[in-house]
């Protein structure tokens, strides 16, 4: 069973040239595709396998439509409408209502006839399930969790006491919501733990990656808005806002009390200090280091690219002197400065 090309064609908004009867049954790779599979073009790096694809049809932009062979769905952004075409050829597997039999529920616990419970999971006292949600296996969910309509929890995902999950999320394996964060006093250098009482909150449309870890609020909530999607391996910690539809890829860190603002993206490994904000629109780049707050949108990179091992050591070794490289450069131009002045002085 497939879409034909005129299915396709709607749902992603192209334009098609080809035959619309076409059937496509699955996506593959453009340089490896063959009969009943549809690719996409979106990086000019793979435009030259274009002209020997096998694939049925291809989505691509205009520019690169003379050159294809086969059919092609013409569109402005192939990334998206490729996106759009995977979800319709490849849907979420249907809910299968019911609670497993193996499963721990408490008898406070709200689970509607339209969820599925499945095996090993557990459900606390005060626990509230929407409609069509999937609890996969080993799931663990605490005290007073909420967990809104159509959210999907994929496999092993502990949701701790009072964490409330939007619609329509979609957790990973692995990912822990809610768990205390790192709040320590000190006691002439012994730690003293500092309760955690806060909640961890995320709205609609939320994605987490496998094995990420998003704490509860120290007093206040964290909170997640709407359409963020992070990546696996990300840590928020306590008390962290992310705003509307920010996206951050794998290994990113956001330190306590931080606040990121809506549609911002962090690169991979980007590591964000405790007590500072970030406006709207802001980009950092992977692996870069941001101590202070960010008040203007637009790209933010402090990474410094790899270098062979022998010239790293050499850099570093005049970093050593940077100091005092400046200090004699400032000394410098204070005497061309003062020579300019006895110039001008006796003409």
């Amino acid at each position: 069973m497939g879409l034909t090309l005129r299915e396709l064609t709607q749902i992603a908004g192209a334009e098609l040239h080809g035959d619309p009867g076409r059937i496509i049954t699955h996506i593959g790779r453009l340089q490896d595709a063959g009969e009943g599979a549809v690719t996409f073009l979106a990086n000019r790096r793979y435009a030259s396998f274009l002209p020997e694809t096998k694939a049925s049809a291809v989505i691509l932009a205009v520019e690169h439509a003379e050159a294809c062979p086969v059919d092609c769905l013409i569109v402005g952004d192939p990334n998206l409408a490729h996106a759009r075409v995977m979800a319709a050829l490849y849907p979420d597997a249907p809910i299968v209502s019911g609670v497993h039999d193996s499963a721990i529920v408490d008898a406070s616990a709200q689970v509607p006839a339209t969820a599925e419970i499945s095996a090993n999971c557990y459900l606390g006292p005060g626990v509230v399930i929407g409609d069509d949600v999937l609890v996969g296996p080993g799931c663990v969910l605490l005290d007073n969790v909420v967990v809104g309509d159509g959210s999907r929890l994929v496999a092993s995902v502990t949701l701790c006491r009072d964490t409330r999950l939007g619609e329509r999320c979609l957790i990973h394996p692995g990912v822990v919501i809610g768990a205390d964060g790192f709040g320590l006093a000190n006691d002439a250098g012994a730690w003293v733990k500092v309760p955690q009482i806060g909640r961890a909150v995320l709205g609609d449309d939320v994605e987490v990656g496998s094995c990420t870890s998003i704490d509860c609020g120290a007093i206040g909530d964290t909170v997640i808005a709407d359409g963020v999607k992070i990546d696996s391996q990300v840590h928020v910690a306590h008390n962290v806002q992310i705003g509307r539809h920010t996206a951050m890829a794998g290994c990113a860190a956001i330190a306590g009390s931080t606040k990121i603002g809506a549609y911002c993206t962090l690169g991979g490994g980007a590591e964000i200090n405790g007590h500072i904000e970030l406006v709207d629109h802001v980009h950092v780049s992977g692996a870069s280091g941001t101590m202070r707050s960010i008040k203007k949108p637009g790209v933010y990179t402090s990474t410094v690219p790899s270098m062979e091992h022998s010239d790293w050591l050499k850099n570093f070794a005049q970093l050593r002197h940077l100091n005092d490289m400046v200090k004699r450069i400032r000394a410098l131009e204070k005497e061309v400065a003062v020579l300019r002045e006895r110039d001008e002085t006796h003409g």
